[in-house]
């Protein structure tokens, strides 16, 4: 009987690593099933263009995969039992349940409300496909004079603000920030930014923590209301408690505890990778949730579960990171190096260069997803005979 490998979503973190494992392991030994919500590829890192009216193409996963030997199954994940090893789904084929012997959860990441009144039902988002559509909707609506406040002070907070102001300079777009914007920038990367803000004419509330949301307005800590025809909240993201409701260990956050591996320390056939990933990296310091540690802890989770199933040594790749990249429009970014601790190094890139660079890393990812297999190798490893017993918790 083959070997069930079952990706729970086909985000950056899902679709590279089924494409890697249909790269690198036999089809005689081995099937592969991605099940994934929508049936496009969403490339998040260009929702906030998505969201202002620009023309984003989204791939087919059919298209994706095709040819691949992967499987897609366009479904809802609903439940999982490690216990019995099943994954419940529901989708256009009715409520199903899919039997895995290796289980990789890439189901990503979503808006964080923080319990903030009236976020869930005045406020807008670009951390899914809908929900940027959503947005794009509601500000080709707006006419002039129209007021928009982005709320968060990360990265995504940044371009949202920034892509908006620039794209729709009719309105006026202000951020609500906790603290200072880009303060982990180095000093010349913060003056850029500031420098970005005022040519775009975005108004920077600093140290505003906004404790409610209206249908125009939004209320802060101290009292001030801030007007907003439109707000966007990009004040961090959370995981869905499917993987706490399953039983598996689970960090404060709700993210999976896994090993260096990737490997879920409380069952031994689940591997996680993203943002429902709660990994440490190569600094002792826990991986933010973005693009760059879907990247870093896909390659490691599919790297064990090859070394594993094939026999061999597992292998340990970095995770590292090297710099922070913002987009500040379509004609302007922040390239930020950073040292082992990801503090700030005194170096940065900005202006069209860094925009230019920007562009070149989200085509080559594009790139990527549309060849997840690379060109299928010729040879591919074969399964150990016992690759480890069912059940049993292998060592890290």
């Amino acid at each position: 009987m083959k070997h069930r490998i079952v990706v729970l979503g086909a985000g950056y973190a899902g679709a590279f690593a089924a494409g890697n494992l249909a790269r690198r392991l036999s089809p005689a030994d081995t099937e592969i099933t991605v099940v994934n919500a929508v049936p496009d590829f969403v490339e998040r890192m260009r929702l906030h263009q998505l969201a202002v009216g620009q023309d984003v193409t989204f791939r087919r996963l059919a298209d994706v995969f095709a040819g691949t030997g992967v499987r897609l199954r366009l479904a809802r994940v609903t439940g999982i039992d490690p216990g019995r090893r099943t994954v419940a789904v529901t989708g256009e084929e009715g409520d199903d349940e899919l039997t895995y012997d290796t289980l990789l959860y890439t189901l990503g990441s979503s808006a964080d409300h923080h319990g903030v009144p009236g976020v869930a039902e005045h406020a807008f988002d670009v951390t899914g496909r809908s929900s940027a559509l959503r947005l794009r909707e509601r500000l080709a609506g707006l006419g002039e004079g129209g007021t928009v406040l982005v709320v968060g002070e990360g990265l995504t907070g940044i371009e949202t603000a920034t892509e908006i102001a620039e794209s729709r300079p009719d309105l006026s777009v202000a951020l609500a920030a906790r603290g200072e914007p880009g303060a982990w920038l180095s000093p010349k990367a913060r003056r850029h930014l500031r420098q970005a803000f005022d040519r775009l004419g975005i108004t920077v509330h600093e140290h505003t923590a906004i404790e409610a949301v209206e249908p125009t307005r939004a209320i802060a800590a101290d009292g001030m209301s801030i007007a907003a025809d439109v707000t966007v909240w990009s004040a961090g993201f959370a995981v869905h408690p499917l993987a706490a409701a399953a039983g598996l260990e689970v960090a404060g956050t709700g993210q999976i505890v896994v090993d260096r591996t990737m490997r879920s320390v409380s069952h031994p056939d689940v591997y996680a990778a993203g943002d429902c990933a709660y990994a440490i990296g190569d600094n002792g310091r826990p991986l933010p949730m973005s693009c760059a540690s879907a990247g870093l802890t896909n390659m490691q989770a599919t790297a064990a579960i090859i070394a594993r199933l094939t026999g061999t040594e597992v292998p340990v790749t970095g995770l590292k990171y090297h710099g922070n990249h913002i987009s500040l429009g379509r004609r302007d970014a922040i390239f930020q190096m950073v040292d082992g601790g990801i503090r700030s190094k005194s170096w940065y890139l900005g202006g069209r260069t860094a925009a230019r660079l920007k562009s070149g890393v989200l085509k080559g990812a594009g790139w990527g997803i549309v060849h997840p297999t690379f060109g299928m190798p010729k040879r591919k490893r074969r399964l150990a005979a016992a690759p480890y017993p069912a059940g049993a918790k292998a060592a890290a």
